[in-house]
């Protein structure tokens, strides 16, 4: 998981409930799942939008 080794994410995963706590974790946790589906979500839209422009442009005829 990102060439992490188990002790490294172990030391992150510690790090994190001494930030956050025990309780506010799984709050965070869905926030940032929610954050990263919307930015997937965006990105996906701006290559469709890419991808329309791109026929529209081809399909136009050139003088």
């Amino acid at each position: 998981m990102f060439g992490l080794k188990p002790l490294e994410l172990g030391i992150i995963v510690l790090i994190l409930l001494l930030l956050f706590g025990a309780s506010k974790l799984p709050k965070l946790a869905r926030s940032l799942g929610s954050s990263a589906r919307e930015f997937r979500k965006g990105v996906e839209e701006g290559k469709a939008e890419e991808a329309a422009a791109a026929v529209d442009a081809a399909e136009e005829p050139q003088e």
